[in-house]
């Protein structure tokens, strides 16, 4: 083949032309492979493909139609924005491609929604209204900006200056101030110091980079990154796996960098904590006579690997120059939340048939929640089948949409099982 520029650059589809084509519909984006599979029952990876039945409902069919987009030969339809939008971009398929043919799945599947906000087709109206509450009050609940440290318990004194910077994110700052105050006061007991950005933080973007809406992400993603920088912060610590994704991997991401170029590290809550622990200067008191199970959210494990920006030639037989790194989701944060779950007394650590990279996706995410509810709500139905196999009393997640669409899904089905986030189970551990 003739060689060619190209770049990981998720504006312009074109870049994963190769990728696209290349597409054998082997299906290993559909099936978990077979080495780590007890039985076919949990078996699949993709609930799009799996809930809908239809090629245009996977993977290698959004494949198909990004092709014929880049060559001209359809339009964004009402039929093709359901197909490309009816799914969380959870990454599944992408570790399943990469353990076989190597190729790029998530980015064009990325690109292709960029491609359709562009061509003003997309998003979806939901995705839209969700845009207007952030541009408006900067946070996707549209909710009163100067309301964003409202959790903060009179008892909680942030520092004025500190190398940690909470980024608290809008689900905790208003839909569940329990994961923002348990946060603080885990810190507080590690007697680590951590400011806050205050009116300063915006809507971390996840919702707006998600649909397609990259131009109003970068917007967001710039101030916060300024925000950061002013505040002299070396380490910005968060406790939602949709802002640890966008902060570590989607903000360089936009702006063509590497993860290491941003200038600060970005550490999630579990990270940190299992460092504590493992330093001793965090210690587990509270006995938990407990059976849990831990779900892997999707952006805190196979989608949060570091960003590694790259540009180059690609040649005959595909073979890239310099070589391109691969992110095969294998490097998320996958250890630290299993040690401090054995770390707490009493509680007996039992996991799922999928879980690490194979995990399936809770549902919530890439805009599914907003605009398909009903999808949402079955693919964690879906999830929960897993857990009563486990016998586990409860699911605990380092991801607040996590915890609200397993808390939808368990009243749905009239489950006894609680769902946790893991701030609120560390907090209960060291028992203040």
């Amino acid at each position: 083949m003739k060689e060619e520029k190209i770049k990981l650059n998720v504006t312009e589809i074109e870049n994963f032309y190769y990728d696209i084509t290349r597409c054998i519909r082997c299906k290993g984006c559909k099936w978990v492979d077979h080495i780590y599979m007890p039985g076919v029952k949990f078996s699949t990876r993709c609930p799009s493909e799996k809930r809908y039945l239809f090629d245009s409902y996977s993977a290698y069919g959004r494949l198909k139609l990004a092709q014929a987009v880049i060559e001209g030969r359809l339009d964004f339809s009402e039929k093709m924005l359901d197909a490309i939008y009816k799914c969380q971009l959870c990454g599944a398929c992408d570790v399943g491609c990469k353990r076989n043919l190597d190729l790029e799945i998530e980015l064009p599947l990325e690109a292709l929604r960029i491609r359709a906000v562009e061509s003003g087709k997309g998003p979806m109206p939901q995705h839209k209204q969700i845009a207007g509450n952030i541009e408006e009050t900067h946070n996707r609940f549209d909710a009163p900006h100067g309301n964003r440290q409202k959790w903060l318990p009179a008892d909680v004194k942030p520092a004025r200056k500190a190398d940690i910077v909470y980024f608290v994110g809008c689900s905790a700052s208003y839909a569940h101030p329990e994961i923002a105050e348990a946060t603080a006061r885990i810190l507080n007991a590690a007697k680590s110091d951590f400011m806050l950005l205050g009116s300063e933080e915006w809507c971390c973007g996840y919702p707006l980079y998600i649909t397609g809406q990259i131009e109003a992400a970068k917007k967001n993603a710039q101030h916060n990154t300024e925000a950061i920088r002013k505040s002299g912060a070396g380490v910005v610590l968060v406790s939602c796996a949709e802002g640890y994704r966008m902060l570590k991997v989607n903000y360089p991401k936009m702006f063509n960098k590497s993860t290491t170029e941003m200038g600060f590290k970005v550490v999630h809550l579990t990270e940190y904590v299992d460092e504590l622990v493992k330093k001793g200067t965090l210690k587990f008191t509270k006995k938990m006579d407990l059976r849990v199970t831990y779900h892997d959210a999707c952006n805190l494990s196979r989608l949060s690997e570091p960003w590694i920006y790259w540009e180059g030639t690609r040649g005959e037989w595909g073979v890239t120059n310099p070589p391109m790194p691969r992110r095969r989701g294998t490097n998320g944060i996958y250890q630290q939340p299993r040690d401090i779950i054995k770390s707490i007394p009493g509680l007996e650590l039992v996991e799922m048939v999928r879980f690490r990279e194979n995990a399936w996706c809770c549902g919530a995410g890439g805009g599914v929640k907003e605009a398909f509810p009903d999808f949402a709500l079955w693919t964690a139905s879906e999830r929960l089948e897993e857990v009563k196999e486990t016998g586990a009393e409860i699911i605990v997640t380092g991801c607040p949409w996590c915890k609200d669409n397993f808390n939808d899904a368990v009243k749905k089905d009239d489950i006894n099982l609680k769902v946790y986030d893991f701030s609120e189970l560390i907090l209960q551990a060291i028992s203040l």
